[in-house]
């Protein structure tokens, strides 16, 4: 099969590589479509993804594929041949390593009911966890709109792990891809008020149609003064969206007494000089860095139930659809910061 690959200088390839194997609690997915992680994808080519030493490069890449089951293990009951499905990955082989390897034209889902029916109990190291999320997607969902659910299921979940909640006020840095989400959804669950920035004036006009209560380009804006205008006690939450370590610093004179910050994503740095003169008394730090699976797929009814409502259009998380074939072209976009939203990679 045809994957992207990344080798250890940073460059970009497509090659040929072995068809991934599959055993009796598995099922082999043809990929359909596969996102562009703005985070994870870029972090591991530019060598900022933790855990991801140079030891471990050629690396497939991708972990947003949405993909139809072609064949199913012996003791698969939770999917059949048809099912479009969440999150297939391609294993590492012996001829490449894998961070996830999405981006393949084939790749692999667990199904958690043949693991159980085995004796093999969740929590331990032959249960994958990535089973519980590796979900049916339902027949009325374009397959190539599909991937945006990964981002909106991580999102989700990571809102109730920060227990950000309705009335409670937040700043968020950040008015990319993962950060448009997050503004959506806390408008819909009631967050109330929204303060966006960004430096690019396209991604405050993005985030105000999202609900974001307030905008601002941080270039331009005087951070401190606009949120302790709106909130003169400061916020309850200041979200960094786009996990750049610097943002906690810039968070400390913006948090209420017993406020929260909240850093989602990988940093491309593992140590800062952190600085809380300017914070309140009492204060918390929180980093989720990768959601869990097991919670990711607890979002997963709700996602579905506001997309069928019409509450959540997936075409509007979504900026750039591109062929496989021109793969290489839509990272060279990303690289230019030429992709507004989310870049879908289409296989058909």
């Amino acid at each position: 099969m045809k994957t992207l690959v990344v080798d250890k200088d940073g460059k970009l390839s497509i090659r040929e590589t072995l068809m991934p194997e599959y055993n009796e609690c598995q099922a082999l997915v043809k990929t359909l479509s596969c996102g562009i992680c703005n985070g994870t994808d870029s972090k591991l080519i530019h060598h900022n993804f933790k855990g991801f030493g140079a030891d471990r490069y050629p690396l497939m890449l991708g972990h947003e594929a949405v993909g139809r089951v072609i064949e199913t293990g012996s003791k698969v009951t939770g999917f059949k041949v048809g099912d479009i499905v969440l999150l297939p990955f391609a294993a590492p082989n012996r001829e490449l390593d894998s961070g996830w390897g999405a981006f393949s034209e084939y790749g692999v889902v667990c199904d958690p009911a043949a693991y159980m029916a085995n004796g093999v109990c969740p929590g331990t190291p032959e249960f994958p966890e990535c089973a519980f999320a590796q979900q049916v997607v339902p027949e009325f969902i374009d397959p190539v709109e599909a991937p945006v659910i990964i981002t909106l299921r991580e999102v989700l979940s990571s809102i109730k792990r920060f227990g950000i909640k309705e009335n409670d006020s937040i700043a968020v840095f950040g008015c990319g891809p993962v950060g448009l989400t997050f503004v959506k959804f806390m408008h819909i669950l009631g967050v109330n008020p929204i303060i966006a920035f960004d430096i690019v004036d396209e991604k405050i006009e993005d985030a105000m149609a999202m609900g974001a209560d307030y905008a601002y380009n941080s270039k331009d804006a005087d951070i401190v003064e606009k949120v302790r205008e709106i909130c003169p006690d400061g916020v309850k939450y200041v979200l960094d969206a786009v996990g750049l370590s610097q943002i906690i610093n810039q968070a400390m004179p913006l948090i209420a007494d017993q406020g929260k910050i909240c850093c989602y994503g990988i940093s491309s740095n593992s140590s800062m000089n952190l600085d809380w003169s300017q914070a309140p008394y009492n204060w918390q730090l929180h980093f989720q860095q990768f959601p869990s699976k097991y919670e990711e797929s607890l979002a997963h009814n709700q996602v579905i139930a506001w997309i069928e409502d019409g509450i959540i259009n997936l075409r509007d998380f979504i900026s750039d659809i591109i062929h496989f074939d021109n793969i290489l072209d839509a990272f060279d976009k990303l690289e230019k910061k030429e992709i507004a939203k989310k870049c879908i990679i289409r296989y058909e």
